[in-house]
């Protein structure tokens, strides 16, 4: 796999995979031609496509000619293509139609060439619901490959294997948010925090299990700004064994924001001031309100920044988003809602620990990712959606 964010390839990058005799290996494989329309031709090229998925994913390049005797590049041929964004889609609906289950963050990137021809790469990630098996006409076949290129029918045992991983992995994930939870009520944070109800927000991309995974993460630590806590205009920040840490200013030795990036990928975000109770005259001393237009515009500004630092170290989806509320027994939803439509009721219980929202690709936006997250909040309220967003999704500005 080339080491570059796949918008960054260029001509250049191939080249070098030509001129350093670069040969076809687990995670890269080349190929003169694109695939045509016939049944033979779309099979093969699924099989290519979840080889790498149930691997350890890869590139699959497709505009270079190789030495049919040794293997080896001999040069960047290139493809004649007449509309470039049609054949994206064709192959993408390939790709879409003939695989099961669906493959996620599957990226195609077109190439210019000096030649004024396209090469094509196909970026495959692994999978974290794998196997994949290709579904075309019949061809109901799972592929996998080994350490020389090559691609094989997956046996019973490689097939038991991938099962349990994926069942393994996702829960790896969904224990390490259990357990970073715990330790936040626990006061076990890497700074000390306000005992107010509190937002937890975790990024955790699935290639952060892997053992051997971790990232530079100088890029962001010689620029904590891009990675600011959640309700904060600014920070302070520090190196920690996790990782890099920033956090709110101090008062009283208490903090009320922080962000630990780990150096695997993980980041976990927390704020403890948006929550906390609203002061009221006598007799009413305080009001226990989720304030909704600041809670759902902060969440997905501060999700935002954190999916482009992912992106600045090259975390490759999908990246599972968890939302936790922590200690918001009796809170009611803050809105504006005309009296008597609908009937506020308190939350139930203590924590409110949300389910997952998957992310196939850096594309999507943060309103969308979190918007199903913000709806099961209203719904522990006793409304049906966020009143904050149209029926299509939209934010409505108030």
């Amino acid at each position: 796999m080339i080491n570059k964010k796949i918008e960054e390839i260029k001509e250049a990058d191939l080249q070098a995979l030509v001129d350093n005799k670069v040969l076809e290996s687990k995670v890269i494989e080349y190929k003169r031609d694109l695939p045509d329309n016939s049944d033979s031709a779309k099979k093969e090229f699924l099989a290519d496509v979840t080889s790498f998925a149930n691997s350890s994913g890869g590139d699959l390049i497709f505009g270079i000619s190789q030495d049919n005797q040794t293997a080896e590049l001999k040069a960047i041929e290139g493809i004649e293509i007449e509309n470039i964004d049609k054949e994206r889609i064709r192959l993408n609906d390939i790709i879409m139609t003939g695989v099961e289950p669906r493959l996620l963050s599957v990226a195609i990137q077109p190439i210019p060439l000096s030649n004024s021809k396209y090469a094509i790469l196909i970026r495959i990630p692994k999978s974290w619901i794998s196997p994949h098996r290709a579904i075309y006409k019949g061809h109901n076949k799972f592929h996998a490959r080994d350490s020389s290129g090559k691609k094989h029918e997956m046996d019973v045992d490689e097939l038991r294997i991938a099962f349990n991983l994926t069942e393994t992995l996702t829960d790896k994930i969904r224990k390490f948010k259990v357990d970073r939870v715990a330790k936040i009520l626990a006061d076990e944070t890497p700074i000390p925090l306000y005992q107010n109800p509190k937002i937890v927000l975790h990024l955790i991309p699935i290639n952060s299990f892997n053992p051997s995974q971790k990232y530079d993460i100088d890029c962001i630590t010689s620029h904590p700004e891009k990675i600011i806590p959640i309700n904060s205009n600014g920070c302070n920040w520090r190196f920690n064994l996790d990782g890099f840490l920033t956090y709110s200013s101090v008062l009283d030795n208490k903090f009320y924001s922080y962000v630990q990036l780990y150096r695997n990928g993980i980041i976990e975000a927390v704020e403890g001031f948006l929550l906390g109770p609203m002061e009221e005259l006598p007799p009413i001393k305080e009001r226990l309100i989720i304030p909704s237009i600041d809670f759902e515009s902060k969440l997905p500004y501060a999700l935002n920044l954190y999916f482009k630092v992912l992106h600045e170290l090259r975390v490759d989806p999908p990246i599972f988003v968890f939302l936790s509320l922590l200690g918001v027994k009796g809170y009611k939803m803050g809105t504006n809602a005309p009296f008597g439509r609908y009937t506020q009721h308190p939350i139930d219980r203590d924590l409110l620990l949300l389910p997952e929202a998957v992310v196939e690709n850096y594309e999507i936006r943060a309103e969308d990712a979190m918007r199903p997250l913000f709806d099961l909040i209203w719904n522990a309220c006793g409304f049906q959606r966020s009143l904050n967003f149209d029926e299509n999704g939209n934010w409505i500005k108030r």
